[in-house]
């Protein structure tokens, strides 16, 4: 059964998390100590495990090694951390789909996870991308994008 994994930060890493936890599908992953993101201290609802002593990177690196592949929802540009996941991806030798959003809608988003996730057939599902400061835009689209792609699998699937 596939795991949706995230670091809990604001935009895409919650949007990925709330679509999960709406359709009933497994989700986690490791976000920093004290469960910060920039919109404070990430709720508990969120099954995130604490990174002790670890904060944003080291997050972003236990996450990347404890999933099979990552999903990389981006605007434009790649850039801070979601450019520091990519090459830590790269880094890794770890399976990485990237999408512009900004040139691709959550339907054909949804698509192209599904057919990533066929190809590789991944136990654990990482989801990054920009913080709502970054892009105002992600956590919609990503919801949007990984709720129609759940919804394909099915719940739980």
């Amino acid at each position: 059964m596939l795991t949706i994994v995230s670091g809990g930060q604001t935009g895409v890493d919650r949007a990925a998390v709330d679509a999960a936890l709406e359709r009933g599908q497994p989700c986690g992953g490791w976000c920093p100590e004290g469960r910060r993101a920039e919109d404070g201290v990430i709720a508990e609802r969120y099954p995130l495990n604490e990174l002790e002593g670890g904060g944003y990177r080291q997050r972003t690196e236990r996450n990347l090694r404890d999933s099979d592949a990552t999903v990389i929802l981006y605007f434009g540009d790649l850039a801070g951390g979601t450019a520091a996941t990519r090459e830590c991806c790269e880094m890794l030798g770890k399976p990485c789909l990237l999408i512009d959003a900004t040139r691709v809608d959550a339907g054909q988003a949804a698509a192209r996870i599904a057919a990533f996730e066929r190809h590789l057939q991944p136990a654990r599902l990482n989801f990054a991308g920009p913080r709502a400061s970054e892009a105002p835009a992600a956590y919609a689209y990503t919801l949007q994008a990984v709720g129609k792609y759940l919804a394909q699998r099915g719940p739980g699937d």
